[in-house]
């Protein structure tokens, strides 16, 4: 049979007298609630002695990912996603008729050049 250390199966090594008051675990704490606009709560947990500034008001809800706020009446509204949309969409939209039109007589024209030197060469 081996035998070896004097460690009980389960335990942790190295655990002593050292408690969770000597690991800072005692500071008085204070509980702060934060809701998403889907209704969650998420209790967080700061120093006692921390000043409010300090204590962010809003965080992100690890139950639905969404940002949550202290204020549970006025939670933070859902992040509104945009439909995908190719770069072409954004050019278009930026774009007025007139600049379009010059835009394109120019790539036309560079186009026709190519084509000229190519048509020439071969």
């Amino acid at each position: 049979m081996a035998s070896g250390g004097s460690a009980i199966r389960g335990s942790r090594v190295g655990a002593g007298p050292m408690g969770e008051q000597d690991h800072g675990h005692h500071a008085d704490r204070v509980a702060v609630s934060y809701w998403d606009a889907l209704g969650n709560e998420t209790i967080r947990y700061f120093a006692a002695n921390l000043p409010d500034e300090e204590i962010p008001s809003t965080i992100d809800s690890p139950s639905s990912g969404l940002p949550a706020g202290r204020d549970k009446a006025n939670p933070p509204s859902v992040q509104k996603n945009e439909p995908y949309k190719t770069h072409l969409a954004y050019v278009k939209e930026r774009r007025t008729d007139e600049e379009a039109a010059s835009l394109l007589e120019d790539a036309l024209k560079q186009l026709r050049i190519r084509r000229g030197k190519i048509s020439a060469d071969s």
